[in-house]
């Protein structure tokens, strides 16, 4: 699955266009290397967002096409 399109279904990003303008501006690193919003993710991947002098790990634990928002908790893990 795409990362823009992973982000906006986990809801880590509400929106599609805000998580490909991130992936543009080199916000979105996915296993420590910078990441495109075509790049491919896969279960066990690491993202790390950079939300002004915040920043963000997560675990990829499962792909879904779509969820529901009580669901969408589950394909993720904080670290």
């Amino acid at each position: 699955m795409r990362l823009d399109k992973y982000l906006k279904v986990s809801r880590i990003i509400k929106r599609r266009t805000v998580a490909n303008e991130a992936c543009d501006n080199g916000r979105v690193m996915i296993n420590g290397k910078v990441a495109r919003a075509s790049a491919e993710v896969k279960v066990g991947d690491v993202i790390e967002i950079a939300f002004g002098t915040k920043s963000v790990k997560a675990e990829v634990l499962a792909i879904e096409e779509t969820t529901r928002k009580d669901d969408a908790k589950e394909l993720f893990r904080y670290l």
